[in-house]
């Protein structure tokens, strides 16, 4: 009887799910809601609805019937795994469970199950890598309040420190000043300030990082400064990671992803950065979170298939 093996990228904004069969081979796909939290009955049901609807479709286009036993099923779930066994395991039936995070799934993905580290910047910021022994690390990841540097949020505070020292007289002057009250509609710095504290979420305020980046394309060398220690900050996130890993002068792949990386300042820095520390390239990912899931899934089976049949929505 043909094996079957299914990935799951369970993420805070949707849930998207890889089958396929013995040989690598994408034969079903689905995609569902948010199921990063299960705390309350509601979350319950989001998480169950979110999956179900991914299996469903999944099993739809491959043509199989509801109740398809897997050898293997691999998850990554944003928030963590724990409080979400139980239920996966309701819904699915397999001779074999890996329950992961996200971070990790995004790292087979991006280096196709290669060993390598990815470099993950969005609002916050993290590190993650696994070796050919499979021994993992990452460094970063604390939080707004104690960390995620060079993430979307750091990269807005940092601008807005910028231009709050310039409106006060003690900081050089800088194009940021200017744009963050034009895109805000802010009467100073220090109002917009009081804004950030009060009325916005931290994905609205990371939403203002862009400005740094046109800011930097002006020539403002204050802007050019914060995308500079941005990508010094992550870069030492990527070595530290590599440190507990791998050998002096191993070369691996270093993923990069993430909506700050759409700056070509700071991508360009970074690789740079990266380069002249460890001597390895940084590029973009090769395949999706959910790619990723799936070849954890047939690796854990002993199913060493490449992936084939994949689509660029994949």
């Amino acid at each position: 009887m043909t094996r079957f093996y299914l990935g799951i990228d369970g993420g805070q904004s949707s849930t998207k799910a890889l089958l396929a069969d013995e040989t690598g081979k994408v034969i079903g796909r689905g995609q569902g809601g948010p199921c990063n939290h299960v705390a309350s009955a509601e979350g319950r049901g989001k998480f169950l609805s979110a999956v179900g609807d991914c299996l469903r479709q999944a099993y739809h286009e491959a043509g199989l019937e509801s109740g398809v036993h897997f050898a293997s099923v691999c998850l990554g779930l944003s928030g963590g795994s724990e409080d979400k066994e139980a239920y996966t395991k309701e819904l699915i039936a397999s001779d074999q469970y890996k329950f992961t995070h996200d971070a990790e799934i995004a790292l087979l993905g991006g280096t196709a199950g290669e060993p390598g580290i990815i470099i993950i910047a969005g609002t916050g910021s993290i590190a993650f890598g696994r070796n050919s022994q499979m021994r993992t690390a990452r460094a970063g990841g604390w939080g707004y309040i104690f960390g995620d540097e060079g993430g979307g949020f750091d990269l807005t505070r940092q601008a807005l420190r910028r231009a709050l020292q310039y409106e006060e007289g003690w900081g050089p002057p800088t194009v940021l000043h200017k744009v963050l009250l034009e895109v805000s509609g802010a009467p100073s710095a220090n109002a917009l300030m009081h804004q950030f504290y009060n009325q916005f979420d931290r994905k609205q305020i990371a939403g203002y990082a862009k400005l740094v980046t046109a800011a930097a394309e002006q020539g403002d060398q204050v802007a050019l400064e914060v995308l500079k220690q941005a990508a010094e900050s992550l870069t030492l996130l990527v070595t530290a990671v590599y440190d507990q890993l791998f050998q002096n002068a191993e070369t691996v792949q270093i993923v990069a992803v993430g909506g700050v990386f759409k700056s070509r300042t700071l991508m360009q820095q970074l690789m740079q950065n990266i380069y002249a520390s460890i001597l390895c390239p940084t590029g973009n990912p090769r395949f999706s979170p959910a790619a990723g899931a799936l070849l954890e899934a047939l690796r854990q089976d002993g199913n060493a298939s490449s992936l084939s049949g994949l689509r660029p929505e994949d």
